[in-house]
């Protein structure tokens, strides 16, 4: 080979060699602007997560504190109710008190003779009863039956055996108090006699 020839190709040699190199030197220069913005980026994101989160943390706090302002309502409103339940049937009773007095300022006429009076009084008592009667069965309190019924211990109970020319054996003869359902339960239960059968 000629020495020209070689000298051609050693600068050819030397000029890609330049171009490799300024390319290289490129590259070197564009990764580290990547990376300083690579840099910047997570730098950036991680400030944003940050944000994120703190935020987050504040909704979690906000979001606890209302929950629990909300089940401590509850629990007032629950208390309030409890303590205050019987104040709509108490209410509904009140006339029967009103009636009650009525009855007993009536039953006593100046000028009267004693059986007006009386007359008088019953029959105040008798519309008060009805009344309260009335009351009752509006809170689905209902009276049991039991006077010539069977003796049913499931709602009855038995004060005393006693005998009885009509009313046969095991059925009720007279109560001495009601008994009362409320709803499907029992309230309370009848106090009756019970006929033992005819006499011996």
């Amino acid at each position: 080979m000629s020495e020209v020839k070689v000298n051609e190709e050693l600068q050819d040699e030397t000029v890609v060699a330049d171009g490799e190199a300024a390319d290289i030197n490129e590259l070197e220069a564009d990764h580290d602007v990547q990376t300083e913005d690579g840099e910047r980026n997570v730098e950036q994101e991680l400030a944003e997560a940050k944000d994120q989160i703190a935020e987050l943390h504040d909704r979690m706090l906000r979001a606890a504190a209302e929950n629990e302002n909300f089940k401590k309502r509850v629990e007032r409103e629950r208390l309030a109710s409890l303590k205050y339940a019987g104040e709509t049937i108490l209410r509904e009773m009140l006339p029967t008190v009103d009636n009650l007095e009525r009855a007993l300022s009536q039953g006593v006429i100046e000028g009267a003779d004693a059986e007006k009076n009386l007359s008088a009084l019953l029959e105040g008592v008798q519309l008060t009863l009805k009344s309260l009667l009335a009351t009752l069965e509006k809170f689905e309190v209902k009276a049991i039956n039991s006077v010539g019924e069977p003796f049913d211990p499931k709602h009855q109970e038995a004060l005393t055996m006693d005998s009885h020319d009509t009313i046969p054996e095991n059925h009720v003869i007279t109560e001495f108090e009601k008994g009362y359902y409320y709803k499907d339960r029992l309230l309370r239960a009848a106090k009756v006699v019970v006929s033992s059968g005819k006499k011996a």
